[in-house]
């Protein structure tokens, strides 16, 4: 695979998950030598300034460039280009490069070159195995997290990461581990459930995070950005919400229309967010106004029938046997 120069291609987690994981060799080739990368420098060179360049807000090529006034938006809001805008832009421009007769290709555009090399010379597109797709967490450093366990108070053996508990039926069971280490790995993008293994290699299942944050699905920057906001409270003890996702995005909504800022780390929230259910959507189709109606009536009848034939009731004693609580 060829690469270019840059320190997150030479970083030793990637070069790791390039060689090892995948199965392929990195070539970066030497350095401030763009005509050995004629592909890589030209996709880039082709976006830059087919793109890039338009946006507002571009800051030019040097300090008189006439295209950095040009692009200074002076203020004006509708000019700017919002996060979801920019996704689309960029996919537009993706895919209208690969849909572009190229001069390298003798003029035949990338998605004909690849069908040629593919169906007239019957050449394999290499891919990932199976089971290396299944198992993809595996393309990262492994976390280190202790099994931590309060039995004399109820607590079953998790872990903590990143200021939330893990922890499955497993292990919950399984105090034999309290104390000892677990290798979590874990999809940035998605932190509701992590895969974590035994210190030998042996995988020891997925585990589920606890609360509201294994309900809605966030990622890793998400997560941090809103255990910032509850420390920041517990510094000024102000109160803690139960539900620290909704409470978030609450008081960015509220911030957003004083601070910039605010706005777009809300309108981040939200684009996370939309992927995924929240608390507040109620699952399946709506009902309709008759059934609505139709429901509240059944509902008055069944209460007037329900206060006419009242009888006391007698609380009931539960015996709870003592033990040891796992």
């Amino acid at each position: 695979m060829k690469l270019d120069n840059a320190k997150a291609n030479l970083a030793k987690e990637t070069l790791d998950a390039l060689c090892e994981f995948v199965g392929c060799c990195a070539d970066t080739g030497p350095k401030y030598s763009p005509d050995d990368r004629p592909y890589i420098e030209r996709f880039f060179g082709t976006i830059a300034s087919r793109l890039s360049s338009r946006l507002p807000g571009y800051t030019g090529s040097h300090p008189r460039d006439l295209r950095r006034a040009l692009a200074d938006p002076k203020g004006k809001l509708r000019l700017y280009v919002s996060f979801d805008e920019l996704e689309e832009l960029v996919e537009y421009a993706i895919a209208s490069y690969n849909g572009t007769p190229h001069a390298g290709l003798n003029n035949v555009t990338p998605l004909e070159a690849m069908e040629y090399f593919i169906r007239g010379k019957e050449q394999l597109v290499t891919w990932l195995p199976e089971h290396r797709r299944r198992t993809l967490c595996l393309m990262q450093s492994a976390k280190r997290c202790t099994v931590r366990a309060y039995l004399q108070q109820g607590v079953r053996p998790h872990i903590n990461l990143y200021g939330v508990r893990y922890t499955s039926n497993v292990l919950a069971c399984s105090t034999d581990l309290i104390g000892k280490s677990l290798l979590i790995y874990l999809n940035a993008d998605d932190l509701r459930c992590v895969r974590a293994f035994q210190p030998d290699g042996a995988e020891f299942g997925v585990l589920e995070a606890q609360g509201a944050w294994g309900v809605i699905r966030h990622n890793l920057k998400l997560r941090q950005q809103i255990n910032q906001e509850k420390k920041d409270k517990k510094r000024s003890r102000g109160p803690v919400d139960a539900d620290p996702i909704g409470d978030y995005v609450d008081g960015k909504m509220a911030q957003a229309k004083k601070s910039r800022k605010a706005a777009s780390e809300l309108a981040e929230a939200k684009r996370i967010l939309s992927s995924a259910p929240t608390a507040r959507t109620a699952m399946g189709r709506g009902a309709s106004a008759a059934q609505t109606a139709t429901n509240a009536a059944s509902e008055q009848k069944v209460d007037k029938a329900s206060e006419q034939k009242k009888t006391p009731t007698r609380p009931k004693k539960l015996s709870i046997g003592t033990g040891q609580v796992f």
